[in-house]
């Protein structure tokens, strides 16, 4: 009996461990499914409703743009210069922009605010613009098409992630 017992318990624990791991898979690939459904230019219909984008607490890059050269941003946590995980989808337009010869290089902006050790912030900013530039090289950009900007500083605005973000946009 107790053998039984022991056997229907582990059943329950990989039971609950199955759909943890379910769980856990589907929270990891949805917003790349939801970003590459974004980038697609499937027409949408002008009454059809948006979501707004979660809040979540690691790197988060603004919605694809429609436009191939409209600017991106990406978001950064204080003190990190990792790469939401879905970098390249949020940049793929603009790759192929520069690839299909619509744009002839990409720039890359990092900001950063006033506050703490300026040459810190500065270097910070200009570590989290390398990580984008690493991912377009990753892509198959060469390094004359992307053209690196000096960190700039900002006062933030109404929120604090925008004095700690990197923008791509395609270069004047």
């Amino acid at each position: 009996m107790d053998d039984d017992q022991n056997n229907e318990g582990n059943g329950i624990v990989a039971w609950i461990l199955g759909i943890a791991v379910t769980i856990a898979i589907a929270v990891a690939i949805i917003p790349a499914i939801l970003a590459a459904m974004n980038a697609s230019p499937a027409p949408v219909a002008a009454s059809a409703p948006t979501m707004a984008a979660p809040v979540t607490a690691s790197p988060v890059a603004a919605p694809p743009a429609t436009d191939a050269l409209a600017a991106i941003k990406f978001y950064f946590e204080t003190g990190k210069t990792d790469l939401p995980a879905d970098a390249n989808v949020q940049l793929a337009a603009m790759i192929e922009a520069v690839k299909g010869g619509k744009a002839a290089k990409l720039a890359i902006s990092g900001f950063h605010d006033k506050t703490g050790n300026p040459e810190q912030n500065a270097e910070l900013a200009k570590n989290r613009a390398m990580a984008v530039k690493q991912a377009l090289i990753a892509a198959g950009l060469t390094d004359q098409q992307i053209e690196m900007r000096k960190p700039q500083e900002t006062t933030g605005g109404a929120d604090d992630r925008e004095a700690r973000r990197v923008e791509v946009s395609a270069a004047n």
